[in-house]
């Protein structure tokens, strides 16, 4: 008992302590090289969870890789009444993650994927898209989102805050 007593505070002390990304490696979250993770939800088994190169999350993600909904089999049936189900979350390289997506078990997202803000995903999401919604959805194409967008891009991804300040305000004329 002292042992899963002291798991459990060390485990508390590094939510509380360790970045997101060296708490998702702590807790066995198997992270490919350059992740940006603005989250520290990654379900009650983390080591089923395996992202690639060059993630980026925003905050409130969820990996879930269990499937709670088994609790109604557990009192209908005897042969399941100790029952859990598990599956992998897999997210390839160069994937993008919204504010409030939630990940179910199962999940295969490929490479080059944009995933929208407040996505409930399921499923395989295929290479080089953008999805979105709940449930999830194919939107486009990364390149059809690259055409969409590209008259709105604006260079100040490493501009220091006042200076980017300055060229959104003149671009928008506040």
């Amino acid at each position: 008992m002292k042992d899963a007593k002291m798991n459990k505070i060390i485990k508390y002390l590094a939510y509380k302590f360790l970045s997101p990304v060296k708490y998702a490696r702590f807790i066995g979250v198997k992270l490919g090289a350059n992740p940006i993770i603005n989250t520290k939800y990654f379900g009650s088994e983390p080591y089923l969870i395996e992202i690639g190169d060059n993630i980026r999350t925003s905050i409130n993600v969820y990996f879930l890789n269990h499937d709670g909904a088994v609790h109604v089999l557990r009192n209908l049936h005897k042969e399941f009444e100790q029952a859990d189900l598990f599956r992998k979350i897999i997210i390839g390289n160069n994937v993008y993650i919204g504010i409030n997506v939630t990940i179910l078990s199962g999940t295969k997202v490929g490479d080059n994927v944009i995933i929208g803000a407040g996505s409930l995903v399921r499923g395989e999401l295929k290479s080089n898209s953008v999805y979105a919604g709940v449930p999830v959805k194919y939107i486009c194409s990364i390149d059809e989102f690259k055409e969409k967008n590209s008259h709105l891009f604006i260079n100040t991804l490493s501009t220091e805050q006042v200076k980017k300040e300055k060229i959104i305000r003149e671009m928008f004329s506040l």
